[in-house]
């Protein structure tokens, strides 16, 4: 699997936050894929249901609280990337 990548759908944004996608979608990317990173790292085995509340947990806590706060990712996409950390094949 290659790194995980964040894009927000175009048609739930309003004309501000249209402006501002590509860096959210950047700081966003960022922010998962330093989570991945840290997930992997210290990965011990846990369910993948952990794995992605995990990913979900640290994700947040590399944003911005404002931008955290208003962080509704699609859950099935954040387990397929906690399928591919347990599987080992993220980084």
């Amino acid at each position: 699997m290659s790194e995980p990548h964040i894009t927000l759908d175009p048609a739930g944004l309003n004309p501000v936050e249209e402006k501002l996608r590509g860096p959210l979608e950047d700081q966003l990317t960022s922010a998962l894929q330093a989570a991945a990173d840290r997930v992997r790292n210290t990965y011990g085995g846990e369910p993948v249901e952990t794995v992605c509340q995990r990913l979900l947990d640290e994700t947040r806590a590399g944003l911005h609280p404002d931008i955290a706060a208003g962080f509704d990712p699609n859950m099935d996409e954040f387990c397929r990337v906690a399928v591919a950390i347990v599987r080992g094949k993220v980084g």
